[in-house]
């Protein structure tokens, strides 16, 4: 993949994760999907792994299609669990996120 392509692909997994709304969560998978690249979820964990250490980007709302917390480097799944949980979205005592719950629909109004 050349360096263009990157970026263009790496632009819209951005702009995709920038419209998970507050208190929902997407899969690495779902955002590929949105973003028109199916089949690239690891792409979007590695995109998202690069993100700048404070970046404003609602990354922590992406979570395994298990509904688990993946670590991130320079940021524990602690960290990603507490933003998540100001949000209201909730975790079971596994710390799963009920996707059923609490997973974004695109399609839904507002």
């Amino acid at each position: 993949m050349d360096q263009t392509s990157r970026d263009h692909r790496t632009q819209r997994i951005l702009a995709t994760v920038d419209c998970i709304p507050h208190g929902r969560v997407a899969t690495y998978a779902q955002v590929a999907r949105e973003a028109g690249l199916p089949g690239l979820a690891r792409f979007v964990g590695h995109v998202l792994a690069g993100l700048p250490s404070g970046s404003r980007l609602p990354w922590h709302r992406v979570i395994t299609a298990s509904g688990h917390i993946s670590s991130r480097p320079g940021t524990g799944p602690d960290q990603q669990r507490a933003k998540l949980g100001t949000e209201g979205v909730r975790f079971s005592r596994s710390g799963r996120v009920n996707l059923k719950v609490w997973a974004w629909d695109p399609t839904a109004p507002g």
